[in-house]
């Protein structure tokens, strides 16, 4: 469990050098020429949880199962992509599906890496992607409001597409539509233009930690979104490296944490997202859910049957977990509760689900 993020950004930003970073895969192809990557990249990477490990030690579980983020890397964009310029625009069905887009722009000069823009502006880069992605939706938009498909829509859906088709066309973005209408509609459009989104700015070795001129207007002008400062080819040099030496590593170079780190954390964070454990002798698990998630919603997360047959959840922090050694010594110390279907999942909490037959 987790969650799907898709890398977007133009040619030769540092996508693919990206995605092999963050996967520790050499999957994707990162060479210097532009759409080197062509078939979309998968990767998946396990979130790592220093909660997760310890209750697991605790358990003596023969299994440890991390929550995992899985990246879609794919062929890089370019103005008039929607037009059939570069390779077109068609990559982005790859990525429809995803929980949150990153957004990847180039904030580093360098004469040995091609541009396919003549100079540095990572704000022009951003607005094109978004013009493109726009596009992409008023495309996908048109095709199912066109006559044959109408009768398959649910009423509210049809509202919520033709809003959606009358703002883009008229040059607007639909975020305010995001107010209007339930998150499970918005979600089941698949519009790229209203996923959460991420703007990574890859910058040159010597501007880490803090970015450079570049990634400061993007931080200036996208006030208001998600912004994390990485170096590509430094994480792909720290992904590579053992445990001891990527500490030293990232010591020297003032770096406290990595691109990965960082993307988990405000991937949680923008998607509303949280973690609670289960654990046992044969397995301990983290389980991604929605932040302020019910009970019996949790344990639908792990099987449907468990949410039709809920009894009650016996539930430590996972705090106590770890101080007193385990469920039986937190019940002997007071610090297990039996909860109810409507108990409010909190971040870290340790379940076992009473379930019937």
């Amino acid at each position: 469990m987790g969650f799907k993020c898709g890398i977007v950004g133009l040619p030769n930003v540092g996508k693919s050098t990206l995605f092999n970073a963050l996967s520790t895969s050499k999957k994707a192809q990162a060479e210097n020429f532009p759409f080197c990557t062509i078939d979309p990249n998968i990767g998946v990477v396990s979130v790592p949880d220093k909660r997760l490990n310890k209750i697991s030690e605790i358990s003596k579980s023969a299994k440890t199962i991390n929550a995992a983020i899985t990246f879609v890397d794919i062929a890089g964009l370019v103005k008039g992509a929607s037009k059939g310029e570069g390779l077109g625009n068609k990559f982005l069905s790859h990525v429809r599906e995803v929980d949150a887009i990153i957004h990847l722009t180039r904030c580093f000069d360098s004469e040995k890496i091609q541009n396919v823009n003549k100079d540095v502006d990572p704000i022009r880069d951003l607005e094109i992607i978004e013009i493109e992605i726009l596009l992409s939706d008023l495309e996908s938009l048109q095709k199912r409001l066109e006559k044959s498909n109408k009768k398959k829509l649910e009423k509210d859906e049809f509202s919520f597409l033709e809003e959606c088709k009358k703002l883009i066309s008229d040059g607007k973005k639909p975020d305010e539509l995001k107010k209007k209408y339930s998150k499970d509609l918005i979600k089941k459009s698949a519009l790229l233009s209203l996923k959460p989104k991420i703007i990574v700015c890859n910058v040159d070795e010597k501007s880490l930690p803090d970015g450079n001129k570049y990634s400061d207007t993007c931080k200036k002008k996208f006030s208001d979104e998600n912004i994390i400062i990485v170096c590509a080819n430094i994480e792909d040099q720290i992904m590579g490296l053992q445990t001891r030496e990527r500490k030293d590593f990232m010591f020297e170079s003032g770096i406290k944490s990595t691109g990965l780190d960082n993307l988990i954390k405000t991937g949680y964070s923008t998607l509303g997202l949280s973690t609670f454990f289960t654990s046992g002798p044969e397995e301990s698990r983290a389980w991604t859910i929605e932040k302020n998630s019910k009970a019996v919603d949790a344990a639908g997360v792990i099987h449907t049957d468990f949410k039709k047959k809920f009894i009650r959840a016996e539930t430590v922090t996972h705090e106590d977990f770890i101080k007193y050694k385990g469920f039986n010594e937190c019940k002997n110390a007071g610090k297990l509760r039996l909860e109810g279907k409507d108990y409010l999942v909190n971040d870290g909490d340790v379940m076992y689900f009473r379930v019937g037959n």
